[in-house]
């Protein structure tokens, strides 16, 4: 059994404690033995494979169906105006896809948990490696600590582009999220106060910049060059992170260390050679192609059925169609474009089928693709006055699925002209990975209405208060500090 192994459930693993729930032992050999539910942390350390289980803890928490396992994806793209709801059904997103929401609404509720369990295991993780050295060796202990600090970093920033105010509203100056970033075994120190937004950010940035440094270049397989952390996955997710901030140089300076040309093809040239790959396949058979940074491994270890499974609630119950007043219906999303290939028609609606498999639905969830990363480096490039590199990043994209378009000249010819274009090409190009709630949040934009038979959902001002989702009663009702 190699030491790296893909992100797996298995029936016996071990925890730090039942309060804890970590489940996520990958190697199979456990599977053969009866260890206790319940031991000592020192002990969880105390060998190589121990702590193996607990970084796939990590990486199992954040592929939960709750968060990066579908639902985070699913309610921050209904949010916007290119599905319309069908079935008005509370537990597959109706109220992010209304934004009529309260503190204890579902939604609302599991993405916080999901969230900050990941953001727990990973402290635990990282503290663990700190108080017991030794266990394994002082390589491994680097690497995996860039491990969690990653995971730590992407989950905050989940967080805090739906439950707090835009970053670029006042440079982050209002409240954030509780910064938690000491692993606990017991709910004893739960009351914490919100940190800026400022403050969120600037600690997903360390986290980041120190899981560069600590992350191996490569691993050995594609596989888990897929699906574990590298040097490239925190440079990515680094983009996107300056992106928010509207920190347009800073998202240059990143995305030049893995697209370093400024004409076509693009491609990274250190670590994992990352490069733009079939559209069509990356998504039906090929889940592990270079174009992949980061994706959620599925397995039939795995029981995202029914309700919990993104390609269910999209695919094979038909809850949402794309709208065809949306993105669907923007003639730089022509019907020569191989994406188009991810719709089906039923009803004369179109319905999406990105994620296509049957049950059990063992299709892997993208987090991060070159493909953002070059649309990101190219909204950053128009913002920063470089408009030829800006529509070769853009033409790049869209070529690769539809290489007869020619962009109108009125489309790339001036800045606004040309992000105006990009951010379409977002929509196009991501549609049902998760990005259109935080694109139209980090830009001020209104969340459009939309509507479809008796089902409407109105506009959302960026004034109103449910710009942005509330807080968690589960929160309120523990940390006494929440809102002070």
């Amino acid at each position: 059994m190699k030491r790296y192994t893909t992100i797996r459930r298995v029936g016996t693993c071990l925890s730090l404690s039942v309060w804890l729930g970590l489940t996520a032992c990958s190697e199979e050999k456990y599977l053969q033995t009866v260890p206790p539910t319940s031991i000592g942390s020192e002990d969880v350390f105390s060998t190589p494979d121990r702590v193996l289980g607990l970084v796939n803890g990590s990486y199992d928490a954040l592929k939960s169906s709750d968060f990066y396992g579908g639902r985070f994806l699913i309610y921050t793209d209904v949010r916007g105006e290119d599905f319309v709801n069908v079935t008005g059904n509370t537990f597959t997103a109706y109220e992010s896809w209304t934004n009529a929401y309260a503190s204890g609404s579902n939604d609302v509720n599991t993405l916080w948990a999901a969230a900050y369990r990941v953001i727990n295991r990973s402290n635990i993780l990282i503290d663990g490696l700190q108080k017991y050295p030794g266990k394994i060796t002082e390589a491994l202990s680097k690497q995996y600590t860039g491990e969690a600090k990653l995971l730590r970093a992407l989950s905050y920033f989940s967080l805090v582009t739906l439950y707090a105010r835009p970053y670029v509203e006042n440079q982050g100056a209002t409240p954030g999220l509780p910064l938690r970033l000491q692993g606990e075994t017991t709910p004893a120190n739960n009351d914490l106060a919100r940190s800026s937004v400022a403050e969120v950010y600037a600690q997903i940035l360390k986290d980041l910049n120190e899981a560069e440094a600590a992350l191996p270049d490569s691993y050995t397989t594609p596989l888990l060059n897929t699906t574990r952390a590298h040097k490239n996955t925190a440079i990515a997710l680094k983009t996107r992170v300056y992106l928010n901030m509207a920190n347009y140089a800073k998202v240059v300076e990143e995305a030049k260390k893995i697209v370093p040309q400024t004409t076509a093809p693009f491609t990274a040239t250190t670590g994992v050679k990352h490069a733009l790959q079939n559209i069509v396949t990356i998504f039906t058979e090929n889940y592990t192609s270079t174009e992949s940074i980061l994706s959620m491994p599925m397995t039939e270890l795995d029981t995202y059925t029914g309700q919990s499974s993104i390609g269910y609630i999209y695919n094979t119950n038909s809850e949402y169609y794309v709208n065809p007043r949306g993105i669907l219906g923007d003639p730089q999303w022509a019907t020569s474009d191989a994406r188009r290939s991810f719709l089906r028609t039923a009803s004369n609606q179109q319905y999406f089928k990105k994620y296509a498999k049957p049950s059990p639905f063992l299709d892997y969830i993208p987090v991060m693709r070159y493909a953002e990363v070059l649309l990101n480096y190219a909204e950053a490039a128009a913002k920063t006055g470089n408009l030829t590199l800006a529509t070769n990043l853009l033409k790049a994209v869209h070529g690769r699925s539809d290489a007869s378009y020619v962009f109108p000249e009125s489309a790339v010819s001036t800045e606004a002209a040309l992000v105006s274009t990009i951010w379409k090409e977002r929509r196009i190009e991501l549609l049902g990975e998760g990005f259109r709630s935080n694109d139209l949040l980090r830009n001020l934009q209104t969340i459009p209405g939309k509507s479809g038979g008796s089902l409407i959902a109105n506009p959302v001002a960026p004034s109103a208060a449910n710009y942005i989702f509330p807080l968690p009663n589960t929160e309120i009702s523990t940390n006494k500090l929440l809102l002070q």
